[in-house]
């Protein structure tokens, strides 16, 4: 084995142990610092070079990608769990995460201009389409809401979180513009 630096470099055998150590790092790194921020932060936080990045992930949208999955897993295992408060469910794991990371609502926008058939938006409307008629037809939320407003509001909440000038005070005025939507999640102190 070569060793480098005092660290014993195992090779391929490391790839996995890379690979989740850039998806963790990718998403602290887009969280804290937005999604255009240098690859080589996100190898640094990793622990690894950049080389091993570029192997793993060749462009910025690859990494984006990856991570971004992760939230897609989580939104959809909400909905595959079924009642009538899957939607609320669904709609305030969907806040947080646009709150928590907010790169990634960039990089859905990103990829709806350089890779048009990415199906992130037919998914999230998926998702919205299956939870939301029971949550009507329990009472859970305004029999009028559809799901064009749903995903207005999703994108009224980026709004906020992208143009807020105090990234302290973002969860302060999410909460107040979801309260003026009347949609789940409207909890004051959220």
């Amino acid at each position: 084995m070569v060793t480098v630096g005092g660290r014993v470099n195992r090779g391929p055998a490391a790839a996995t142990d890379n690979r989740r150590a850039l998806l963790a790092a990718a998403r602290r790194v887009f969280a804290e610092r937005g999604y255009r921020v240098p690859l080589s932060a996100i190898a640094r936080e990793a622990g690894v070079g950049q080389g091993v990045l570029y192997r793993h992930f060749p462009t910025r949208l690859d990494i984006a990608f990856a991570v971004f999955e992760d939230n897609f897993a989580e939104l959809e295992a909400i909905a595959a769990d079924p009642g009538p408060d899957a939607f609320g469910r669904l709609w305030v794991r969907l806040v947080d995460l646009t709150i928590e990371a907010s790169a990634f609502v960039e990089m859905v926008v990103d990829a709806r201009d350089s890779l048009p058939r990415y199906p992130g938006a037919e998914r999230l409307r998926a998702l919205v389409a299956t939870t939301l008629p029971p949550a009507r037809q329990a009472g859970l939320t305004d029999a009028s809401v559809t799901v064009d407003d749903v995903l207005l509001a999703w994108r009224m909440v980026f709004g906020v979180v992208a143009t807020a000038p105090d990234r302290d005070q973002v969860r302060t005025a999410v909460s107040r513009a979801v309260s003026l939507l009347r949609l789940p999640g409207d909890r004051p102190g959220r």
